[in-house]
């Protein structure tokens, strides 16, 4: 019995060794993220899994997705497997630097906030946090929010843009915080709240599927640029990710995969 409990303690000490590897490298003035990922064999995307149309279920509750093509070409191409872990958004720095992820790859925005905590690629395409309301709301201004209940998904970058606006967020009646864009959509369709503030790529992929249910005020909140978050000085696997990235824009093939999600290449110029 002694032998298997030291047996089992050695083989605990071991996986901690190997997990703690790359950040103990890092205080040592080595990078060795990339090599943690190609030992460990398996890059494990986080996501919130209904983000549509970067990373969401299907009606079959598999994960699919712009973002989720994408990753898979890009693991597939280092030679690795690709994991999809669906996390909390909210929790999404905590949960990279717990080594729960390996990367925040589901329409992340760039922030300078955010650059302070995480390790960002290039980014890879361009969006607008934008204000959806009912289609006969007449709603085409912020100011025309005043006195209104608007809703946003916690920890997001809509949440940013709007309290980075302050005058115009102490004209609301109320903000309302949900753990997902599509509950806050849901609750705009049947009249509890009157606008949600959503990034545009879903928004416009969400309205899309629901003709003349939605409008888009004329208004938006700030403009922005997606990349893929990783841990705080982890260069080598950030640029080995950002040079497979490079190869898949030059050789077409990530204009094939945004062509299949939004019928034109979308891609910024890398």
């Amino acid at each position: 019995m002694k032998r298997t409990i030291a047996s089992l303690v050695l083989v605990c000490l071991a996986g901690f060794a190997f997990a703690g590897g790359s950040a103990e490298a890092a205080d040592n003035g080595q990078d060795n993220s990339l090599q943690y990922i190609l030992d460990k064999g398996e890059l494990v995307l986080g996501l919130d899994d209904s983000f549509p149309p970067m990373g969401f279920r299907n009606d079959d509750g598999e994960i699919v997705g712009f973002d989720i093509d994408l990753a898979r070409e890009v693991a597939t191409r280092m030679g690795v497997e690709l994991r999809l872990q669906p996390i909390d958004w909210d929790s999404k720095v905590l949960d990279l630097n717990s080594r729960d992820i390996d990367v925040i790859w589901n329409g992340l925005t760039i922030t300078d906030e955010r650059r302070e905590q995480i390790t960002f690629s290039k980014p890879y395409i361009a969006n607008r946090q934008i204000v959806i309301v009912q289609a006969d709301s007449g709603i085409t201004t912020k100011a025309d929010l005043a006195g209104a209940v608007v809703g946003l998904q916690l920890g997001s970058s809509a949440q940013d843009a709007v309290e980075g606006e302050p005058a115009v967020l102490d004209s609301f009646a109320e903000l309302a915080r949900y753990q997902d864009n599509v509950q806050a959509l849901l609750d705009l369709e049947v009249g509890r709240i009157d606008a949600v503030v959503v990034d545009e790529i879903l928004g416009r992929y969400y309205i899309a599927q629901r003709p003349g249910s939605f409008a888009v005020a004329e208004e938006y909140f700030a403009e922005e640029e997606y990349g893929i978050g990783f841990r705080k000085g982890e260069n080598a696997f950030r640029d080995r990710v950002d040079e497979i990235l490079d190869e898949m824009v030059a050789d077409g093939t990530a204009a094939e995969i945004s062509r299949s999600w939004f019928g034109e290449d979308i891609l910024l110029p890398r």
